[in-house]
């Protein structure tokens, strides 16, 4: 495979965290020859949709849950009948469901137990992981130079004081990890309170996570990272929970699905074969205010939005297919457009838990900034030069080169601001994630958000010569935390930043500051 000049530096450690530039896995002059062709894919719904194991602690105490988790490599089938090398959280992907409620902290104890070096691409498979949508302390943050090689394992600490939401935890170690969560590491975290648990909407059975991912195979499984002019990687198969073009069995009431979008570059945008109408009651930072019905809408990488969708319309033996629209600038396939169905069945079914209230979280904390609050704007512009992907003009390698103390924004604590996140450019789209904190879409391009964006956010999607404004106050922390592009593409080549809450009164946490440690692991 060739490889980018970048790869020829070697790896160098300071203060435990890696230095080294990514893997420029371009696989087109010889691995795409040898692509599982679409005639050989299944037909679609040839296969049961499957859920996430929940995770069990290792133990509790009075106010913690203790975890472990290993990452090692397995198979499983993606494509039905096709055996896959995966890179698992517990070896399965999806990796099991963590369930946290809130006012519980949990420590999670994560194994790198990978191979030293991928077998196809030659990398070594050093991990950060990070817990996407929680308010955690630097040093448990998943920073990308905080790094976990083979043979060691980190404990990472998870506050949980925010209101309910679904959250994942996901590889974020610098520069691979396009490649680490394309091999699976990625996993659910579903945090839950007491207005969460009052409110009717649907429970237990009736309360589906449903991970998107899309892929690329070989003839015999082995997966290809297809990266397209440095611009993304999109694949030929779309998969749900893991297992390509599921079919779902659902009974004649209302369903709650969350909606993860953990490809790595694809955005999508999901509509019903038969126009069934979606109800948006959360998003990326839990319930929304109220619920808002749509007919179809844009969900690109990294974002979380929860739906209710009501069968109860339909005659039992219908099925109903959950398309993709693509939105622009992805590279589409013949079976792209396609992602699972629902077959209606007619058995019997609790009436609890079976509505949408008109009002469900009024006291959103990110909703209820208001925007005259706002002590200044900033812009940030996400711009591609010379074959890096720049924020601001800047990259990883500047903060790493500066000690890990250079920052883009230095907001005090419990300050309000606005961010103008801005593409010039019309050839490609950027999802923007910020870490730690939540934020609300003011506008786009001077109009107001789409009617889905109804709720807090991390992840905003920045779409071609598009200028989003987002209204941010950074209460609760304090320390240097990432903003990055979630085009896992364009975050290891090189598109990640920083900033810095700063508060006055209390010295900042170093994200460096608790390294990883050698195997044997022993207990918690």
């Amino acid at each position: 495979m060739p490889v980018n000049r970048r790869d020829l530096l070697s790896m160098a450690l300071l203060g435990g965290a890696a230095v080294a530039l990514p893997l420029e896995a371009s696989l087109r002059p010889v691995a795409l020859r040898h692509r599982l062709a679409a005639s050989a894919l299944p037909a679609p719904f040839s296969a049961p949709l499957g859920v996430p194991p929940v995770l069990a602690p290792v133990r509790q105490d009075a106010d913690t849950d203790y975890y472990r988790v290993t990452m090692r490599e397995s198979t499983t089938e993606v494509v039905p009948g096709l055996r896959s090398p995966v890179w698992g959280y517990e070896g399965i992907a999806p990796g099991p469901t963590i369930r946290a409620v809130q006012g519980r902290k949990v420590v999670a104890r994560f194994v790198n137990e990978l191979p030293a070096t991928h077998p196809q691409w030659g990398y070594a498979p050093w991990t950060s992981v990070h817990l996407h949508g929680s308010a955690s302390l630097p040093q448990h943050d998943g920073y990308a130079s905080d790094i976990t090689n083979p043979g060691q394992y980190k404990d990472y600490r998870y506050p949980n004081w925010q209101p309910a939401r679904t959250l994942w935890y996901h590889d974020h170690g610098a520069h691979h990890t396009a490649e680490n969560v394309y091999m699976g590491l990625a996993g659910l975290y579903l945090l839950t309170d007491p207005l969460e648990q009052s409110l009717p909407l649907p429970k237990g059975e009736f309360d589906v996570p449903l991970v998107v991912t899309d892929h690329m195979f070989t003839t015999d499984g082995v997966p290809l990272l297809n990266i397209v002019e440095g611009k993304g990687a999109w694949g030929d198969v779309v998969a749900v929970n893991g297992r390509a073009w599921p079919v779902l069995r659902v009974k004649r009431r209302k369903y709650r699905f969350r909606i993860l979008n953990a490809s790595i570059s694809r955005s999508y945008r999901w509509s019903f074969s038969d126009g069934t109408p979606m109800t948006v009651v959360a998003t990326d930072a839990g319930l929304v205010p109220s619920p808002t019905v749509v007919r179809d809408f844009r969900h690109s990488s990294a974002e979380r939005y929860e739906v209710v969708v009501d069968f109860s319309r339909h005659r039992p033996g219908q099925r109903v297919v959950l398309r993709n629209i693509s939105p622009p600038k992805n590279v589409d396939y013949a079976r792209t457009g396609t992602v699972m169905a629902f077959d209606v069945v007619d058995d019997p079914f609790p009436t609890t838990d079976n509505a949408v209230p008109d009002v469900l979280f009024p006291e959103q904390p990110a909703m209820n900034v208001p925007e005259g609050a706002a002590l200044r704007t900033r812009r940030f512009r996400l711009h591609r030069q010379n074959g890096l992907w720049k924020i601001n003009g800047t990259t990883w390698d500047d903060v790493v080169r500066s000690g890990f103390r250079k920052v883009l924004a230095d907001p005090r604590l419990d300050d309000v601001e606005v961010w103008e996140l801005v593409n010039e450019s019309g050839g490609w789209f950027h999802p923007v994630h910020i870490h730690f904190v939540d934020f609300r879409v003011l506008s786009r391009n001077g109009l107001p958000p789409a009617p889905h964006e109804c709720g807090g956010k991390d992840v905003v999607y920045l779409g071609p010569a598009e200028t989003v404004r987002v209204l941010v106050k950074f209460e609760r922390g304090r320390g240097r935390y990432m903003m990055h592009c979630h085009n896992l593409v364009h975050e290891d080549h090189d598109m990640m930043a920083q900033f810095e809450i700063v508060d006055p009164a209390v010295p900042a946490p170093d994200p460096l500051s608790e390294p990883s440690s050698w195997l044997p692991a022993g207990e918690l």
